[in-house]
Order: C-alpha cells, then structure tokens, then sequence
C-alpha cells in the first residue's frame, strides 16, 4: 500500500478523480469526490456507527446523534423509569481517616439519608486553606441518594464532621440501571 493512501484526507493534496475511476478509489487516492459520493460515504458512516451502538448496551451516541434511526438512550431510560424512580444524585464528602469515614457512612445510612456510602482510601487531597497549598491524605465518601435529600445530607455531614468545611458536592444522575435507581429511592427516605 502506498502512503499517500494512509496519509488522512485533509492532509493529502486535493486533486480531481481520473476518468474511469470509482468514488471510493478517489477517496483512497485523496481526490475529491463528487457530492453523492461524500453522501453516500456520510450515510453508510452514520448507519455503522448507530448498528454498532445499537449491539452495545448503554450506548446514548446514537440516539443523540441519529434519532430518525430509533435508538434507544440514556435519556429515554430515564424517561420510561420516571413513574418508578426518583431524581437522584451522587454526593462527595472527603473524610480525614477510615474511621471517621466509616462513622459518618453508618449515621447517614441509619438516618436513611442515602442508600449507600461508598468509602474510597488512598486519596490526596491538594487545596487552598489559610493562605497557603496544604496536602493531607483523606478518604472520599461516594454517596447516592434522592436529590430532594440533599439539603438533609448536608446538615448531617456538617453537623458530625471533624472539618470546619467539609466538602459536601452533589452530581446528578441521569440515568442507569433503573433497578439500582429504584433500589436508591425505596432505600432512602422521603422528603
């Protein structure tokens, strides 16, 4: 294969297609095509890319891009599942160590605040405080709840915290496995 054939289209020198020669051969050789024929490629482009997505699950690509090709994605499971689900959201908290950690999960769990508490260790954080860079190994907190019990959450973290500003960050889930965002809602209170 000659380089000139690998060499991507807008780097290649432009030049018209020579008599005789097909479409596809003048893309390979980086001469311009006619029009029908870039259509022709764009459509048969767009048509692999939705098959492929259409194979995979969870795949929202095709839908937002391709939706005359009926596609299913993320947004219309969240759509289908709203009867059944909640608005819900993730929430970060950083911890200091383990233990403080583990306690803070267990009361925002027993107050049913959030359906789970994920503890993630090993983390270091880097962040402005009292007018200079501080660095300290902390532990993060990786919680999914209702998002109307945000408010809540965040009193409870800033009522049994060792910080005098703990990070309480929320992130809004918009979509997933709608048995887990059933799970979130029937495990948590209502606000």
């Amino acid at each position: 294969m000659q380089l000139a054939a690998v060499v991507p289209a807008p780097f290649r020198a432009v030049a018209p297609a020579a008599a005789g020669e097909g479409q596809a051969q003048a893309l390979l050789r980086g001469r311009r095509p006619s029009l029908s024929g870039a259509l022709l490629f764009l459509s048969i482009g767009a048509f692999s890319a939705a098959v492929a997505c259409r194979s995979r699950t969870g795949c929202a690509f095709s839908h937002r891009r391709f939706p005359f090709l009926g596609v299913r994605g993320l947004s219309s499971a969240r759509m289908e599942s709203a009867s059944t689900t909640v608005p819900s959201i993730v929430v970060y908290v950083t911890v200091p160590n383990r233990e403080a950690g583990k306690k803070l999960s267990q009361s925002i769990i027993s107050e049913k605040l959030a359906a789970c508490v994920n503890i993630v260790p090993g983390i270091e954080s880097v962040y402005w405080w009292e007018g200079k860079v501080q660095t300290d190994a902390e532990e993060l907190l990786i919680i999914k709840t209702r998002e109307s019990l945000l408010d809540a959450l965040t009193e409870h973290v800033k009522s049994n915290h060792e910080y005098d500003v703990p990070e309480v960050i929320a992130l809004p889930i918009t979509g997933g496995n709608t048995k887990y965002l059933e799970w979130i809602k029937n495990s948590t209170k209502e606000n």
